[in-house]
C-alpha cells in the first residue's frame, strides 16, 4: 500500500516534473508607453511572432505585468513587444537592444525584467547612431591597463532574425564611429555605410568600437615611446583586444571568430596600433585598415617591426593618406609598405591610395570607409547561394545619349537578374531580362550601385551615374 501511495504522487507530480513553468515578470516600463497597448513575449520558443495573442502579458494591479510559459529546456533568446517589431523594447536610449537570454534547466523558475525604453519612443538624446547600434558597455573593463571604456556595437541588419555567423571589425576612437553626438570632429559614419552596404547585397559584419582613453588616448595607441608625447601602452591595449575583448565578443554573439574574418582599423594614432596589432598578432587580425596613420611618433619602429616579422600568414593591408596631408604621411606609408614587400607580402596584399583632396579628417576618412571596408572584407565569407556574395568590378558602359548602359560580359539572349539601388541604400528598382542592355529613361539623376546576377554566378555591383 505504501509503494502504491509512492506511485500515485509520483503521477500526480509528473506534469511539474517534465513541463517546467517559467514565470517572467516585468517590474517597470517606460512612462511614455501608450495606456492601451499590450506587451508581449517573443523568442525562439515562438518562431519571433512579435504579436502572438498565446505570448501576451497579464497586466497585474500593482503596475507590473506577468506571463507564464512552457518552454523546452535550453538556450532561450527573447525580446518584450508591443504587439510588433516596430514597436519592441529598446535599451536605455531607445536604440537597439541585444536578444535577452536564458539558459533554461526546464524546471519552475521566475525572472524579473525591467524595459527602459521602447525603439519607436525614443526620447531622443540628439544621437544619430542607427536602431542597430548600442552600448554594450560604459564601462567595460581592461584588465592589462587597470581601467574602464565604453564599448559599442554595431549588429547587421539581419542578426535577430537570421542564424548566421559574422565576421567582425574592431575600430578605435568608439567615440568617432556611430554617433555625432559622442564625437568632437564629426562622425564616421559607420552605422549607415554598413546598413547601405547591406542593402545592396553585403553578407554584412559586426562592428566593435573601443572609445578612445582621452588623456591616455597617446599612450594606449602606440607602443613605442615618444619622448615628446608619450606612449609605451599599446602593447597592454593590444592584449587587452586579443585576451578580454575579442573573447568576450565570441562568446556573445555570433561570430566568425578566425582571423580571416577578423579585421581592425584606425586612423591617425588608430593607424599606428592598427598597424601593430597586424604585425605582431597576424594569428587574430589578418585585414587591417591603416588610415592617414600617425607612424612620424614612433620612428622607424614601426616600419623595423613589420621587417622583423616575416609573413606566416594570410593578411590584407588597406593604406589610406590625403593629398592635403604633410608630405612625411605618405612616405612613411611608403616605407612600411616597402617594408610589408621585405617581409615576405605580396603586391596584390596591400591596398594603397592617397585621393588628392584628402585631409586629416573625420569627413574624409567617412568619405573612404565604404571602400576600405570591401577591399578588406571581399571574399572573407563564402556565402550561401540564396545570400550571394556581391564582387565590385562591374564594368558599365552609358550610351552616349544617357538613356541606355551595357554591362561587358553579357550575352544578347542571356537571362540576367538587376537590381538597381539609390546612394541611400534604398532598392530603386528590381527586374529581369535577357542581354546586358538596359534602358533607363526615367532614372532621376544622381549616383547608384547597379547589382547584375547571371545564372550559376554571384551577383556583381558596379557604379551606375546617371547625369
Amino acid at each position: 500500500m505504501h509503494k502504491l501511495r509512492q506511485y500515485l504522487l509520483l503521477l500526480a507530480l509528473a506534469p511539474t516534473l517534465l513541463f517546467g513553468q517559467l514565470t517572467i515578470q516585468i517590474t517597470s516600463i517606460p512612462a511614455n508607453t501608450p495606456a492601451p497597448d499590450q506587451l508581449y513575449l517573443v523568442g525562439n520558443f515562438n518562431n519571433w511572432n512579435a504579436g502572438d495573442s498565446s505570448y501576451r502579458f497579464i497586466a497585474l494591479e500593482n503596475g507590473q505585468y506577468s506571463i507564464t510559459v512552457e518552454p523546452k529546456a535550453g538556450l532561450l533568446e527573447y525580446k518584450i513587444t508591443r504587439g510588433s517589431w516596430a514597436t519592441v523594447e529598446g535599451n536605455e536610449s531607445g536604440k537597439f537592444r541585444p536578444n535577452r537570454t536564458l539558459q533554461y534547466d526546464g524546471k519552475p523558475k521566475t525572472i524579473q525584467v525591467s524595459i527602459p525604453a521602447w525603439e519607436d519612443r525614443d526620447t531622443g538624446g540628439g544621437g544619430t547612431a542607427a536602431p542597430n547600434v548600442f552600448v554594450l558597455d560604459d564601462d567595460f573593463y581592461m584588465p592589462q591597463l587597470k581601467r574602464n571604456r565604453r564599448i559599442w556595437v554595431y549588429l547587421p541588419p539581419d542578426y535577430a532574425t537570421s542564424k548566421k555567423r559574422y565576421p567582425v571589425l574592431y575600430l578605435h576612437d568608439g567615440q568617432n564611429m556611430f554617433d555625432n553626438q559622442t564625437s568632437s570632429f564629426g562622425e564616421w559614419q559607420i552605422d549607415e555605410a554598413l546598413n547601405n552596404m547591406f542593402n545592396q547585397g553585403d553578407y554584412g559584419c559586426i562592428a566593435i568600437g573601443i572609445d578612445n582613453g582621452e588623456v591616455a588616448r597617446l599612450d594606449e595607441y602606440s607602443p613605442w615611446v615618444n619622448e615628446e608625447y608619450g606612449g609605451g601602452q599599446g602593447k597592454k591595449y593590444l592584449d587587452f583586444l586579443v585576451y578580454t575583448l575579442k573573447p568576450y565578443v565570441d562568446s556573445v554573439y555570433r561570430t566568425l571568430p578566425g582571423p580571416q574574418t577578423t579585421a581592425i582599423l584606425g586612423s591617425s594614432m588608430g593607424g599606428l596600433i592598427s598597424m601593430y596589432a597586424f604585425t605582431e598578432r597576424p594569428d587574430v587580425y589578418s585585414m587591417a585598415g591603416v588610415f592617414s596613420p600617425a607612424f612620424w611618433f614612433a620612428g622607424d619602429s614601426v616600419a623595423l617591426d613589420v621587417r622583423n616579422h616575416p609573413k606566416r600568414y594570410p593578411g590584407k593591408m588597406y593604406f589610406l593618406a590625403g593629398g592635403q596631408e604633410p608630405d612625411y604621411v605618405e612616405t612613411d606609408l611608403i616605407q612600411v609598405g616597402n617594408a610589408m614587400l621585405s617581409a615576405g607580402f605580396q603586391p596584390s596584399d596591400i591596398y594603397f591610395t592617397i585621393p588628392a583632396d584628402g585631409q586629416h579628417s573625420e569627413w574624409f576618412w567617412r568619405r573612404e570607409f565604404p571602400a576600405a571596408y570591401r577591399w578588406l572584407f571581399a571574399g572573407a565569407v563564402s556565402t550561401p547561394r540564396r545570400q550571394a556574395s556581391v564582387g565590385f568590378d562591374l564594368d558599365i558602359a552609358a550610351g552616349s545619349e544617357g538613356r541606355t548602359y551595357t554591362i561587358s560580359g553579357i550575352g544578347p539572349r542571356e537571362k540576367v537578374e538587376f537590381k538597381l539601388v539609390d546612394a541611400q541604400g534604398r532598392v530603386w528598382k528590381s527586374w529581369k531580362q535577357r542581354g546586358g542592355t538596359v534602358q533607363l529613361d526615367t532614372l532621376p539623376k544622381g549616383e547608384y550601385s547597379l547589382l547584375v546576377k547571371m545564372r550559376k554566378q554571384n551577383w556583381k555591383m558596379g557604379e551606375l551615374i546617371k547625369n
